[in-house]
């Protein structure tokens, strides 16, 4: 059985996603009757607050969404949820996503529970609403076919007792415990084929750009995000790089070929991945922009 020492990094959200450690960077104040030191504070909740940048049109053939229609989408406390657009989520006082963009975050959240961490449960395994911030803001700039395709993946990965978050963070000790990798790890996970890690470079090459031309356009931003490079990992510190590598290792090869595709497709439009996503968190946290988020940093 696949169980890696998982080891919170010390970049809070960092454990969440692969920005890095935004989550007070990019929340506008604080409640102080929130349960969480972490919770990010209400956001107004009209249109123009919390607006996701569009994801653009893709070329690519749409994934079937028969699978998600058939299974009810759950919430966390195992309720229904309704398939029409989601109000403001009154226990965390965020907006929340589309029905779909939801359930990947709670399915996440689910398999997120199931990782293993060095010295017992992690904090940030307790931190609903950063998780959800977090996560949902990269999401928010996936197109439809993607996200229906990553979310099949969570659950017949579920229905098959495979915890794909667990094998992320495995794959990832691949650079920061070489080790304990090679020998407790790698044997139970899946083969990655030469041209699979082809085509994952390629979009990783591309991303790490994003996040460098990002940090260089925000930089007290940029200074919450991770290290950018591999070459800079720690046991104790992830890279962007070798996050983001961790997670693309993850989906399956029908999800993968749609983010490509969505990755070609921003480039063409000269967007930024690492900004749209960015920018959906400090919408989130109470921002109207990022340059207002930028302004506001120490």
């Amino acid at each position: 059985m696949l169980r890696p020492t998982h080891k919170e990094d010390k970049g809070f959200v960092s454990d969440f996603g692969g920005i890095g450690d935004l989550s007070e960077s990019t929340s506008h104040g604080s409640d102080p009757e929130a349960p969480s030191t972490d919770t990010v504070s209400p956001a107004d909740t009209t249109d123009s607050s919390h607006a996701p940048a569009t994801a653009p049109t893709t070329n690519s053939a749409n994934v079937s969404t028969t699978d998600d229609a058939a299974k009810p989408i759950i919430d966390i406390d195992g309720t229904p949820v309704s398939t029409a657009p989601l109000d403001p989520d009154k226990r965390i006082g965020m907006p929340g996503g589309t029905p779909v963009e939801e359930a990947i975050v709670r399915e996440e959240w689910q398999q997120f529970q199931g990782v293993n961490n060095e010295g017992g449960r992690a904090a940030c395994q307790g931190n609903w609403p950063t998780f959800h911030q977090m996560r949902l803001s990269q999401f928010l700039t996936w197109p439809h076919d993607a996200k229906i395709s990553y979310l099949a993946d969570l659950r017949q990965a579920a229905q098959q007792g495979r915890n794909l978050l667990t094998e992320k963070y495995a794959r990832m000790m691949q650079s920061t415990d070489p080790d304990y990798y090679r020998t407790n790890l790698e044997p139970y996970l899946p083969t990655l084929s030469t041209a699979r890690i082809e085509q994952q470079e390629r979009i990783i090459a591309t991303q790490v750009a994003w996040a460098q031309d990002f940090a260089n356009r925000y930089p007290r931003l940029g200074a919450a995000m991770r290290t950018l490079r591999t070459s800079d990992d720690t046991k104790d510190f992830t890279s962007f790089e070798t996050y983001l590598r961790g997670e693309l290792s993850t989906y399956s090869q029908r999800t993968l070929d749609l983010y490509d595709l969505m990755v070609r497709d921003y480039a063409q439009a000269g967007e930024n991945i690492t900004a749209l996503t960015v920018r959906n968190t400090v919408l989130l946290g109470g921002f109207a922009s990022l340059d207002e988020s930028e302004e506001a940093q120490a």
